[in-house]
Order: C-alpha cells, then structure tokens, then sequence
C-alpha cells in the first residue's frame, strides 16, 4: 500500500529533489506559494516552497529508501518511532488550497487587536488577530494554524 511521506531535504534543495524524484519516477510532490514581489527597478512572481526544506513523497514502505540515491534528500519525518504518514486527502485539501489566486489584501483602518477574516487567497476563510498595520502591510496572527503571516498590498 502506497501512503504520502514527509521528507526533509537540504534548505533550497526542494525543487531540485522533486524535479530529480520525478524523473526517477517517484511521485514527489513539493507545495508551492506564488506571491508578487517588487523590487526598484521591476515586479516578478515568484514560487517558494510552502515549508521549508520538506517535500512529499507517495511510496510503498519497500521503496522509501531510494529517495536517498538523489543528492539533497535528509532524512523522513517519524512520529512515534515510525516514519510520519500525511494522509491522501490531506494531500488532495493542500494541493486545492493552493491553486487560489495571487494574493491582493485591502488594508483598511485596522487596528493592533481587532480581529481580521481573510477573505482571499491562500488563507481564505481563516480568522487571526492583527497584530500590526503599516501603510501597506498587515501583520495577523492565525491562532488556528498557530502561524504570522504578513499580508502586502500592491
């Protein structure tokens, strides 16, 4: 039986490892975040991995080692002494969650405190406390997801 494995990879070898996984024909499957991001002189999308230095492989438990035959594989995640299992349809919600659009927030008259619902993009939906407001960004804590993230406007 095939299941879902995390694995950790080498800090910005995540697109390296999957490419070469893939073209041994391993299914590996590293979640992308694209933002916009502006510099001086130009503007450019730009794809990072959702978490740093993990990827997932599907693989039956026989064939779990040969991901280690590509250069930039670590180790697996274990949880209880065993290797980490990520259930498919986990897999299947995160693969949905990010096919959402470009992310473009409205800062409008918030305040440090008040409670913010994000109403596109990747974090559609979930709820978190402003933290901080400048100009242009928007800092909210996802209580939920136990994460900070920083919303831009453009």
């Amino acid at each position: 039986m095939e299941n879902w494995y995390v694995l950790y990879t080498k800090p910005r070898y995540e697109k390296k490892v999957t490419a070469r996984l893939t073209e041994l024909g391993m299914e590996a499957y590293c979640p992308m975040l694209t933002s916009k991001h502006q510099w001086s002189d130009r503007k450019k999308v730009i794809s990072t991995p959702l978490i740093s230095s993990v990827i997932f492989i599907h693989s039956n438990e026989n064939d779990r080692g040969n991901v280690f035959q590509v250069h930039g594989a670590v180790r697996y995640l274990f949880w209880l002494g065993a290797p980490a299992i990520v259930k498919n349809a986990e897999i299947e919600k995160m693969q949905l969650w990010l096919q959402g659009e470009i992310m473009d927030a409205k800062v409008e008259k918030l305040q440090p405190g008040d409670t913010y619902n994000v109403k596109e993009g990747y974090f559609k939906g979930k709820e978190g406390i402003v933290q901080e407001v400048n100009k242009n960004r928007l800092q909210l804590v996802l209580v939920e997801l136990g994460m900070k993230i920083t919303i831009t406007k453009e």
